[in-house]
């Protein structure tokens, strides 16, 4: 009866434990671990536009007609490099003479992957100063008058006891007029004396009145060809200046003449 009475209690005892443990919550099953991180590859930097290390023009101030050098340096990615103004493509590096005739800005553009990088060069163009003016032309020496009418001018001849200007003395001083004008120009203040002589034969009255029409005809001759007549002047010696003392006719002619002097 007593072994009985245990055995009961055991199986209540059971039971309530049974009954406990059926009746605590089930803790939740622990979650699944994270999936891995997936590797993520940095992308590469984008490509950077080439870098112009220099671009210069050398001098960068020049006269008209002179050169100016550009000179240029340009690193990185690169596919092309030009200058404006006429020069086009040129190298990554290099250097190049313009003759601007103005002044001039010139434009380096630098073109790769990355973009276009551009740089600026200017060349200021200034007027050359005018030329010294000339030297002035020495001075000319135009001698003297008596020496130019000695070197220049000569004597015209007439017939015996006439004043008539015959052919010979006509072609004397249609030359004569020209040298006589060039004299009078350059010396502008002299004037001509035209000295009518004779030969030997007559009377000194009458061949003072004879040397004087000859001097007169020389003067009017002249004028008509152009000569001022107020820069010339007339004389008479007559017979008293020989230049020749035979008795011969030969001698007689060079007497009958008119000659150039200088007036006082």
């Amino acid at each position: 009866m007593l072994l009985k009475r245990r055995i009961e209690i055991v199986c209540l005892a059971l039971s309530l434990a049974m009954f406990a443990a059926g009746c605590k919550k089930k803790a939740p099953p622990p979650p699944p671990p994270p999936p891995p991180a997936p590797v993520v590859t940095p992308a590469p930097p984008p490509p950077r536009a080439p870098t112009v290390a220099q671009f210069t023009a050398e001098p960068s101030s020049i006269q008209r007609g002179q050169s100016s050098t550009l000179r240029w340096e340009v690193s990185g990615n690169v596919t092309s490099v030009a200058i404006d103004n006429g020069i086009g493509t040129v190298q990554n590096t290099g250097n190049r003479r313009v003759f601007p005739s103005d002044s001039t800005t010139y434009t380096l553009t630098a073109t790769g992957a990355g973009g276009t990088t551009t740089a600026s060069a200017t060349v200021n163009v200034s007027s050359p100063p005018p030329p010294p003016p000339p030297p002035p032309p020495p001075p000319v020496d135009h001698g003297t008058v008596t020496s130019r009418l000695s070197s220049d001018v000569q004597d015209a001849y007439f017939d015996y006891d006439k004043s008539d200007i015959r052919a010979d003395a006509q072609q004397a001083l249609t030359q004569d007029a020209t040298a006589l004008k060039s004299i009078l120009t350059d010396f502008p203040s002299a004037t001509i004396v035209v000295e009518g002589n004779c030969d030997e034969r007559g009377s000194a009255e009458y061949n003072l009145g004879l040397g004087d029409r000859r001097a007169t005809s020389a003067k009017d001759f002249l004028v008509q060809l152009g000569v001022p007549a107020d820069r010339l002047r007339t004389i008479s010696y007559g017979k008293e200046r020989p230049v020749c003392t035979e008795q011969t006719e030969a001698c007689w002619q060079k007497n009958r003449h008119v000659h150039f002097s200088a007036g006082q």
